[in-house]
């Protein structure tokens, strides 16, 4: 890989919101590493290409140590700093916390949660040593509000949001700069992996993941703390801020309860 473009590491990147994070990249000037737990990641890969950007695809489980440890290995063969890494990679689960398997809950956890910020970790002491580079995490809307029949993924999101903003005070005297995006609904696989289907936001009409990436890069090359995407997500945040966590729990629940799709 020859440093004639910066480099940026993006997660997730096989599908959805990911995809289109690398696509942006590629398409303003970035090589790529990217990396996703399905072997759809080479495809992906050869999509940037065509782009003009040279492309590193790593398969690997995110949600394991050894799984990042296998990317940032990866990495380090390139022996090219990091300018962006778009920490994305995440995992949904639906119905009922009771009824779920727990190696499912877990698996959102050490997805959404320990590979990410493990990641984070280690690319982010490489930027701090050189005080330089961008840091985009994908949290949520979903963080916002207890979320009833997806428990562990809100939780996990409301973790990410919160993370974020403490991470960016931290390095707020560098010039390392850490963005979180936050998307409501998107039309990705999540709600079909999640088994989501028969919910009411599974069957709603949902954002554009190339709208969502798009207004998440332009944030993170801004270098803004935030970003939510479309008004109606910025007004349900606003919303969410002064109404009792009772009171949300109770509309997340029409919203992602099993068969409220059908009602």
């Amino acid at each position: 890989m020859a440093e004639d473009r910066s480099l940026a590491v993006v997660t997730g990147a096989s599908t959805g919101i990911g995809y289109e994070l690398a696509r942006c990249c590629a398409e303003n000037g970035f090589d790529l590493v990217v990396a996703a737990d399905e072997p759809r990641i080479n495809d992906a890969a050869e999509d940037f290409r065509k782009l003009g950007a040279k492309v590193e695809p790593v398969q690997a489980d995110l949600a394991t140590l050894e799984g990042v440890d296998k990317l940032y290995q990866a990495i380090g063969t390139l022996n090219r700093p990091v300018e962006a890494l778009l920490a994305n990679a995440g995992r949904g689960l639906g119905k009922a916390f009771l009824d779920q398997d727990f190696n499912e809950v877990r698996d959102v956890i050490e997805t959404n949660i320990t590979g990410t910020l493990y990641l984070i970790q280690k690319i982010g002491r490489d930027m701090r040593s050189r005080n330089s580079g961008r840091i985009l995490i994908t949290g949520s809307i979903a963080g916002f509000m207890p979320g009833s029949f997806q428990a562990a993924y809100n939780g996990s999101k409301a973790f990410l949001d919160s993370f974020s903003f403490a991470l960016r005070n931290e390095l707020k005297d560098t010039n390392i700069t850490v963005t979180c995006l936050m998307p409501g609904a998107t039309e990705t696989e999540f709600f079909e992996r999640a088994d989501m289907m028969d919910t009411q936001v599974g069957q709603s009409k949902k954002d554009d993941p190339a709208d969502v990436a798009k207004t998440g890069f332009e944030a993170m090359m801004k270098g803004e703390g935030d970003v939510v995407t479309g008004l109606k997500n910025k007004l349900m945040t606003a919303i969410a801020a002064v109404t009792p966590a009772g009171v949300l729990a109770e509309q997340h629940r029409k919203m992602a309860e099993p068969g409220s799709g059908e009602k």
